[in-house]
C-alpha cells in the first residue's frame, strides 16, 4: 500500500526540484482540466496510455493539494465514509440520495 500523505509531499517536492508551478492556484486547476481531457482523449481513442492519463490527474490533484495544505488522504477516508452511509433509491434510471 501507499502512504498518501507521503506521496503526496513527494509529488510537491517533486515539482519544487523541477521548478514547476506551487503558486498560481487557477493554473493548477487548468492544468487538471488539461488532463482529464487527455484522459478522456485516451479512454475514446482507445490508446495505451489510458493509466498513465489518470495517474498525471492524481498527481496534479495531490500536487494541488499539497499546495493548499490540505492533507487528502484524510480527506477521502472521511469522504468514502459518508459516502458509505448515504442511502439512495433508484429511481427512473436514476440514484437519488435519501439521506446522509
Amino acid at each position: 500500500m501507499i502512504d498518501l500523505t507521503a506521496f503526496q509531499k513527494r509529488v510537491y517536492q517533486n515539482k519544487v526540484d523541477k521548478g514547476f508551478n506551487i503558486t498560481d492556484i487557477y493554473k493548477e486547476f487548468c492544468y487538471i482540466q488539461g488532463e482529464l481531457t487527455e484522459v478522456f482523449e485516451a479512454y475514446k481513442d482507445k490508446k495505451d496510455d489510458l493509466g498513465e492519463e489518470l495517474a498525471d490527474v492524481t498527481l496534479y490533484i495531490l500536487g494541488l493539494s499539497e499546495i493548499l495544505g490540505i492533507d487528502l488522504e484524510s480527506e477521502l477516508l472521511k469522504k468514502m465514509d459518508k459516502n458509505e452511509k448515504r442511502k439512495y433509491i433508484h429511481e427512473d434510471g436514476v440514484n437519488i440520495r435519501v439521506s446522509e
